[in-house]
């Protein structure tokens, strides 16, 4: 039998993954407008009333969304096996992330009836998924949301973005396995930052980052750490995880600024997965234990632990819903690395071909090798500067049109969206709220490709057209090379050029802006656009060329 990472029941999920004692799958249900839902929260999602109880369901359910995973994750988790999300027959709304057992692999499809079953391991009733052969067919699928009617007007004429410039940009060298500290690559970074704006450590008086202090790879130390090492005198910080993106540092900063709290914030972002996962393998660094509670709780049992799983399943959706296949997603990917043939900071510069990407082993349907973005390690440092401060700098600054933050959907990356990227269409639609420019106004776009799916979904989100339209739209690549009319990610993106979290983008905006990017300069590039966060939160921006 597999053994499973065992969840850490908490005080509201210990019932559900201890209902199937008796065979009987029990999920929170509302007695006041008959909602199913989960993950259990204290007020229904829907009328938020607080008469909120586990409730028995029929254990019936569907498909709506599966990857299958051909990578090891896990050595006691051995690949094949489907991970899948499954609506439950009495709502739709309501959805477990699983497995699907009881057939093969390749039997699984979208809109696959299935019924619960429980397999045991101490005191947990891991609920996974079964044909169910009482079935006549296909079931229902959940329709998508239009979400855009749900966007705030400005809460003010006053714009924070037309107070703020980025006025320094730099990165420090990227690399696979470089085997240095962290906090030295964040320190390379953040000087040049400071030189590219003409300022001294002195001159800051604010730092922002994400996520702070965080295992993994994934983080120097946070601001304590920076603060540290260049002896710096802060009159405020932020070092937060649960920002809109990695770039929700960089806005925060820029609210910083604009507030009057500082005048010039200098935001970082740092990664060494590459050399953390060496030191994982040779045993020098040792991994942490115990049972998985957090975002994982409702992950880790089946196998789910990567967002290459989470996201696979909202790309069958889209692919089933939408009628296409992988054309896309690999022209995606053959773009980026031909961009990232033209730059020399990229870490994968090798010629790939179409027959290459769909050759590429597979990581976890419809995923192959190439679709999934390259870890390395690496920092990136960005000023935010008072606008009145900006022309005094000896770079050209770049403006920012605007910013876009909403939260137009679950923050879950199964119980809402399922046609696209988690929280990719919010941002997208907050964005073009607080500003009159347009998607065609856009010379450059710089959007976040954790996975080529990631990107799809940006375009579409973004409104360069409509849903389910980026296979035609992308046209084989065409319409996304250099000199196509949206011309994605030049440096190669995090698929090619390496994944440095979201920030790699907003250097590659600043240079492309600037004139700055010999040798996939994007002619006449006046209007960029920025997103990042490979799922939940996420955010957007749009940067403009100084005049």
């Amino acid at each position: 039998m597999t053994e499973r990472p065992l969840p850490q029941p908490t005080l509201a999920s210990a019932g559900f993954w201890r209902s199937g004692a008796d065979g009987v799958l029990r999920v929170a249900h509302c007695a006041d407008c008959g909602r199913y839902f989960h993950p259990p929260l204290p007020l229904c999602p829907s009328c938020r009333g607080r008469a909120v109880a586990l409730a028995p369901v029929s254990g019936r359910a569907v498909v709506v969304g599966f990857s299958v995973n051909h990578q090891t994750w896990l050595p006691k988790f051995p690949p094949p096996y489907v991970v899948a999300v499954v609506a439950l027959a009495e709502d739709d709304r309501a959805r477990l992330t699983t497995n699907v057992v009881g057939c093969a692999t390749d039997e699984v499809y979208v809109g696959m009836p299935v019924r619960v079953r429980f397999e045991q391991q101490e005191d947990v009733y891991v609920p996974l998924f079964e044909p169910d052969p009482s079935a006549d067919g296909p079931g229902p699928l959940p329709e998508p949301r239009d979400i855009r009617a749900s966007v705030r007007p400005m809460a003010s004429p006053r714009k924070y973005e037309d107070r703020v410039a980025l006025t320094g940009v730099g990165q420090s060298r990227v690399g696979r396995r470089l085997m240095v500290d962290p906090l030295s690559l964040t320190v390379d970074a953040c000087l040049a930052a400071l030189e590219d704006a003409g300022l001294g450590p002195d001159e800051i008086d604010g730092l922002s980052t994400y996520p702070g202090p965080s295992p993994d790879g994934m983080s120097e130390g946070g601001v304590t750490a920076l603060t540290e090492a260049l002896q710096l005198r802060p009159t405020w910080v932020n070092g937060a995880r649960e920002v809109p993106g990695q770039i929700g540092s960089i806005t925060a900063g820029m609210l910083a600024v604009a507030a009057g709290l500082c005048r010039h914030v200098l935001c970082f972002r740092t990664v060494w997965e590459s050399s953390h996962g060496a030191l994982l393998r040779s045993g020098q660094w040792q991994a942490g234990g115990g049972r998985a509670t957090g975002m994982f709780e409702f992950r880790a049992p089946f196998g789910a632990m990567s967002a290459a799983q989470w996201i696979g399943c909202n790309a069958s959706h889209y692919m089933h819903r939408y009628g296409v296949g992988r054309e896309a997603l690999g022209a995606i990917a053959v773009t980026a690395r031909a961009n990232a043939a033209r730059n020399p900071e990229a870490l994968h510069r090798d010629p790939m071909t179409l027959d290459d990407y769909y050759g590429a082993r597979v990581i976890t349907t419809p995923f192959g090798l190439y679709d999934c973005d390259v870890p390395c390690d690496g920092a990136v440092a960005v000023v935010v500067s008072a606008i009145e401060t900006a022309y005094d700098r000896p770079r050209p600054p770049v403006l920012v049109e605007s910013v876009g933050t909403a939260v137009l959907e679950r923050l879950s990356w199964d119980q809402d969206t399922l046609t696209h990227l988690p929280q990719s269409h919010g941002p997208s639609a907050h964005l073009w709220s607080r500003t009159g420019l347009t998607p065609a106004d856009v010379d450059v776009a710089l959007l976040y490709d954790g996975f080529t799916f990631n990107a799809l979904s940006w375009i579409e989100g973004l409104g360069f057209c409509g849903p389910g339209e980026a296979t035609d739209f992308i046209a084989g690549g065409r319409t996304i090379a250099p000199d196509g009319d949206l011309p994605l990610n030049p440096h190669g993106g995090q698929l090619s050029a390496g994944r440095l979290h979201g920030y790699g983008f907003v250097h590659e905006a600043m240079r492309q802006l600037r004139g700055d990017a010999p040798g996939r300069q994007v002619g006449g590039a006046r209007v960029a656009v920025v997103t990042a966060g490979g799922g939940v939160p996420s955010g957007a921006m749009l940067l403009r060329k100084a005049e």
